[in-house]
């Protein structure tokens, strides 16, 4: 009996449950008859607008747009300003090389040519493609009685880098054969460091004689470098009597550091504005407090080549070549340092288009004839020597004509330490009694520093690799 009731009970449950499936089923049915599938939804295509109509389903919702009219003043004169940018455009992608083809399809014969090469089987690829050598392009201006200081110059720079350079020389006619004579006497090791050109003096603006007699003979040149070398991205420009004591790597390596806008740089022509030479003469606008010296000035030419510069002629921008001489014949009556006066008018108008180096990269007497007043020196030691005023040739600075006498002397195949640096201390010991010659250290410490990097470089590394073999 009891069996009998659990069986009852247990049929009862299972019809009660089929109803209620029944029901929800029928409900779920009804809800899906009276709400009509959205459109688009998945498994039902979506309704297609009719023909030319492009109108939003919410637009009801949205407002009218509205539009002020532009006045035909702003609109003509928007139309010029693209048309200008435009045309500049098209000027910039003309002189610079088309690095990216458009993509399509090409002939069989261009399909041949660009197809990889079938190489054997048995021939392995090399696991790395040799990089092309990083060069860095140094400039320089020589006439008149300029060899000797511009040979010692570069022989400065050969002795201390590392990586290879391209000397840009623009020389006299008169000096060229003197030029590659000279170079050519230097032996293998140090000539496979260096390629060079000599090019002749030329002004691509203006009244070529009047550039040639602006200041020293030809040195109005380096304003028209970057019109002139137009497939150098950069370019390092110094002066004749400039001595490298440390590597212009060193030196070159201040491009990584400008900005965005700035293109060129230099050092300041003062430390001291109270004694500084603008501060207190100049006639015409300059950079900053003191003014900057030209003679090592490291330059972006891509970068000036295509900037506007602002300028006190007219409201817009010009670029570099055109401003070069309508700045001259302004300010030709005001200026005393020829094309160094002109880079200060230049780079006061646009500040920020200049990087300033460090005094030690551009040490003169100024610096220690009136006294110690370059810091960086004192610390770091002199990294370029820059000899104006002559004094690699008369006897007012002993301590620049020693190390220029020093490094003129010096045979390339000769020990540094012991045909160079212990010469050097000698010849100071006989110039503590002036006013640079008391501060010895600021000129040997960059100069040791140098030379034992190159005697690591060349006898300690050489010697162990081939005792290793």
């Amino acid at each position: 009996m009891k069996l009998y009731c659990k069986v009852v009970a247990l049929a009862l449950c299972l019809a009660l449950l089929l109803l209620l499936y029944l029901v929800v089923g029928n409900s779920e049915d009804d809800d899906d008859e009276e709400e009509p599938p959205l459109p688009g939804a998945r498994g039902s295509p979506r309704a297609p607008l009719p023909s030319g109509s492009r109108r939003d389903p919410l637009a009801p919702l949205l407002p009218e747009p509205h539009f002020r009219p532009i006045p035909a003043a702003a609109e003509r004169e928007a139309e010029e300003a693209a048309a200008q940018v435009s045309k500049r455009q098209q000027q910039q992608q003309q002189q610079q090389p088309r690095l990216h083809r458009k993509a399509g399809r090409r002939s069989a014969a261009a399909r041949g040519k660009f197809a990889p090469e079938r190489r054997p089987k048995d021939q392995k690829l090399p696991l790395t493609r040799p990089s092309a050598p990083q060069w860095m392009h140094l400039a320089v201006v020589a006439c008149g009685e300029r060899l000797e200081e511009t040979l010692i110059m570069l022989k400065s720079a050969v002795l201390f880098s590392n990586r290879k350079l391209k000397f840009h020389i623009f020389a006299e006619d008169s000096l060229k054969p003197e030029f590659e004579r000279k170079l050519q006497e230097w032996p293998p090791s140090y000539t496979k460091k260096f390629e060079y050109h000599v090019y002749p003096i030329s002004f691509s603006v203006g009244n070529a004689q009047e550039w040639k007699k602006l200041f020293k003979p030809c040195a109005a040149q380096r304003l028209f470098l970057p019109m002139i070398l137009k497939d150098v991205d950069s370019l390092l420009y110094v002066d004749t009597d400039v001595l490298f004591l440390r590597p212009i790597d060193d030196l070159w390596g201040f491009l990584k550091a400008f900005n965005s806008t700035q293109l060129a740089a230099m050092a300041p022509e003062h430390e001291i504005p109270k004694i500084g030479w603008y501060s207190r003469f100049a006639r015409h606008p300059y950079y900053g407090t003191t003014g900057v010296n030209s003679g090592v000035m490291l330059m972006n030419l891509t970068r000036i080549r295509n900037a506007q510069f602002k300028n006190s002629m007219i409201p817009t921008g010009l670029t570099w070549e055109e401003m070069l001489y309508p700045l001259y014949q302004k300010y030709k009556n005001y200026i005393t340092w020829g094309d160094q006066d002109l880079l200060n008018i230049i780079f006061y108008f646009n500040p920020e288009c200049l990087y300033l180096f460090p005094c030690q990269w551009n040490y003169r007497p100024d610096h220690c004839m009136y006294g110690s007043n370059c810091k960086g020196a004192e610390e770091e030691g002199i990294s370029i020597l820059h000899g104006n005023r002559g004094v690699y040739h008369d006897d007012k600075q002993p301590t620049f004509k020693a190390l220029y006498e020093v490094i003129r002397d010096f045979s390339f195949e000769d020990n540094l330490f012991q045909s160079m640096y212990y010469p050097l201390q000698t010849k100071f010991l006989d110039t503590v009694h002036t006013l640079c010659g008391r501060i010895p250290q600021v000129f040997l410490k960059q100069i040791e520093r140098t030379m034992k990097k190159v005697y690591e470089n060349r006898v300690i590394v050489n010697v162990g690799a081939n005792f290793r073999l």
